[in-house]
C-alpha cells in the first residue's frame, strides 16, 4: 500500500490555508489506509467563521489516495510576550461544542480492573430511567467494551454529510471505537491519533438531542484523558475505585490530573464495595469497605455512593443486558438511580 507523505497533505491544502496556519501534522498508517490528523492554527476570535475552512480541509485530504481518516482541528494560537528559550507561544485548543448535548460527563479511574465501564453503562441506563435523554460515548479506545456490554454489533450508518449516526439500545444513543475495529484488534497508537480518534468520535457523530452524554474513558492519566480535558467541554468527571488502598492512590492522580486541567470533580463511587453472600446473608468485604467514602472526605468532593460485588453484574454485563435494565427493582438498580440523581443534581 502506497505511504500518504506530508507533503501531499501539504498539497491538497494549499490554495485553502496558508502553509504558516498548518501547526502540525500526524500520519498514521494502517492495514486499512492513513489516518491523518493536522493542526491548524487560527485567531480564537474567527474559530467558528473558519469552521466551514476546516471542513473543507479534511474533505480535501480525504481524497487523497490511501487515506481512511481525517481530523482536522482547530487551535487557538497566542503568542508569548516575550520568546526565549524558557517562554515559547501557547497553544490552547479551542474545544469541541455540540449545541445539542447539555451536559458532558466524563467516568475515570486511575487504573484498570475497578468496574469503570460497567459503571459507566449502568450510569448511563440509570439517568435514562430517571427521565432524561442519555448518549454513551465509549473513548475507551484501547479496550472498548460497551458494545459487548450493550449487546450491539455491526457499523454505524452514516448522514449525508458524512457523519456516523449512534447505534441505539435500551434507549440510549451509544457510540464506540469498537463499531469500527474487530473485537480482537490490538489499538496501538501514539499520542496524535489518540487525539484525532477521540475528538472524532465527537465532532463527526450526528448526537442529536441528549440531556446527558456519558463519556466512558480509559483508565489511568494518558493521552486520551488530556485531550478530553482540553479539547470537549466536559461539565465533570466521576472517578470510581474500589476500596483496597493501592486502587486509591492511583484514583487520587487521576482526581488530582482532572483539577490541575480546571475539570470539576463531581465526586467518587466505590465499586465492589463489599460481598454480601446470597445464600447465607453474610457479608465479607474483600477489598475493604469505605476506603472511597473517606478518600472523598479527604479530598473534599462528594462520595456519590458504593456498589457491592456480585456475580449477577458480572454476568447481566456479559450478557449485554446491564444490571439496571435486566433487573430494574433491584438493589443494584436502585444504587445507580440515586448515584445518577445526584450528578444531574449538580450539574
Amino acid at each position: 500500500m502506497t505511504q500518504v507523505t506530508q507533503n501531499e497533505v501539504l498539497g491538497a491544502l494549499r490554495g485553502l490555508v496558508a502553509s504558516e496556519m498548518v501547526g502540525g501534522i500526524a500520519i498514521e498508517h494502517g492495514s486499512g489506509g492513513a489516518v491523518v490528523g493536522v493542526t491548524l492554527e487560527v485567531d480564537p476570535r474567527k474559530a467558528s467563521d473558519l469552521e466551514p475552512m476546516r471542513q473543507e480541509a479534511e474533505k480535501k485530504i480525504a481524497r487523497i489516495s490511501g487515506v481512511s481518516r481525517v481530523s482536522v482541528i482547530l487551535t487557538a494560537h497566542r503568542a508569548a510576550p516575550k520568546i526565549t528559550p524558557q517562554a515559547r507561544p501557547e497553544h490552547k485548543p479551542v474545544k469541541i461544542h455540540l449545541p445539542q448535548v447539555k451536559h458532558i460527563v466524563a467516568v475515570a479511574s486511575g487504573k484498570g480492573g475497578v468496574g469503570k465501564s460497567t459503571t459507566s453503562v449502568n450510569l448511563a441506563i440509570a439517568l435514562k430511567q430517571n427521565g432524561l435523554k442519555v448518549g454513551l460515548l465509549d473513548a475507551d479506545i484501547y479496550g472498548p467494551s460497551i458494545p459487548r456490554m450493550m449487546n450491539l454489533k455491526g457499523k454505524p450508518q452514516t448522514t449525508d454529510d458524512k457523519k456516523m449516526v449512534p447505534m441505539e439500545r435500551y434507549g440510549i444513543s451509544v457510540m464506540s471505537m469498537g463499531f469500527l475495529i474487530a473485537e480482537d484488534a490490538p489499538m496501538i497508537w501514539r499520542g496524535p491519533m489518540v487525539h484525532s480518534a477521540i475528538t472524532q468520535m465527537f465532532r463527526d457523530v450526528e448526537w442529536g438531542e441528549q440531556d446527558i452524554l456519558v463519556v466512558d474513558l480509559p483508565p489511568g492519566t494518558g493521552d486520551a484523558q488530556l485531550t478530553m480535558a482540553q479539547s470537549v467541554e466536559l461539565d465533570g468527571v466521576v472517578i470510581v475505585s474500589t476500596p483496597q488502598d493501592i486502587a486509591l492512590i492511583d484514583a487520587r492522580k487521576g482526581l488530582n490530573m482532572f483539577r490541575k486541567v480546571d475539570v470539576p470533580v463531581l465526586g467518587i463511587i466505590e465499586n465492589m464495595s463489599y460481598y454480601q453472600c446470597p445464600q447465607c446473608g453474610t457479608r465479607s468485604e474483600i477489598f475493604g469497605h469505605g476506603g472511597a467514602r473517606e478518600e472523598a472526605k479527604t479530598l473534599g468532593v462528594p462520595f456519590l455512593g458504593e456498589i457491592p460485588l456480585d456475580i449477577v453484574v458480572r454476568q447481566t454485563s456479559d450478557a449485554g443486558e446491564p444490571i439496571t435494565e435486566a433487573q430494574p427493582d433491584s438493589a443494584f438498580a436502585k444504587s445507580y438511580r440515586e448515584i445518577a440523581k445526584q450528578l444531574h443534581e449538580q450539574i
